[in-house]
């Protein structure tokens, strides 16, 4: 297994089906807050669902498709990060994120997305790669912000929840333009 630093106290780790009890014990802890915020199959409610989840992405990962990472501050897993989308032929990914209240405003999703964003762009050669949140999220909006991504549209009354419908927001970078931010001149492999 891997285990990537994101700072002192807090590391970025696949989360895999083995996984399943210490994802829905995080759920229990995040559920009501992210709920608004992300799709309605991601939020489960015990861990038979936080299991079919789990296996839901190792089964697109093992095609090499989306994947799911852990956020752990001091051993414990406090949020996330994805690619909801990962299209390797097509050179396109979408990453998606939640994160607990007690994990919020540390900057961890921005690190954490900084990574993908870099294995996307230089270990895997992507060439586009696409945020999606509502537009009334503004924490979500500002982490698009600090990763360097335009925002490219929205989609009116494209996100239903809770009776009502919301707009989404569309922001994506350009590997040449995460390069040109990164300060790198090499070419895509």
């Amino acid at each position: 297994m891997f285990m990537r630093p994101l700072r002192d106290d807090a590391h970025l780790a696949p989360l895999e089906v083995w996984h399943a009890e210490e994802f829905a014990a995080h759920l229990d802890r995040a559920r009501e807050h992210i709920r608004p915020w992300v799709g309605p199959a991601f939020v489960t409610d015990d861990v038979t669902g936080a299991r079919a989840t789990l296996r839901r992405y190792a089964e697109r990962a093992a095609g090499d498709g989306a994947r799911m990472y852990g956020i752990l501050r001091e051993g414990v897993l406090v949020g996330g990060v994805m690619f909801t989308v990962f299209d390797a032929a097509g050179g396109s990914c979408e990453l998606g994120c939640w994160v607990e209240p007690a994990a919020e405003g540390h900057g961890l999703v921005t690190q954490a997305c900084r990574l993908l964003l870099e294995w996307a762009f230089v270990t895997r050669g992507l060439h586009r790669a696409e945020w999606h949140c509502r537009a009334d999220n503004d924490r979500s909006s500002a982490v698009a912000e600090r990763l360097g991504m335009t925002l490219e549209g929205v989609r009116r009354e494209a996100w239903p929840y809770g009776g009502a419908r919301h707009d989404k927001q569309l922001w994506a970078v350009l590997a040449p333009e995460w390069r040109a931010a990164a300060g790198e001149e090499r070419p895509a492999r």
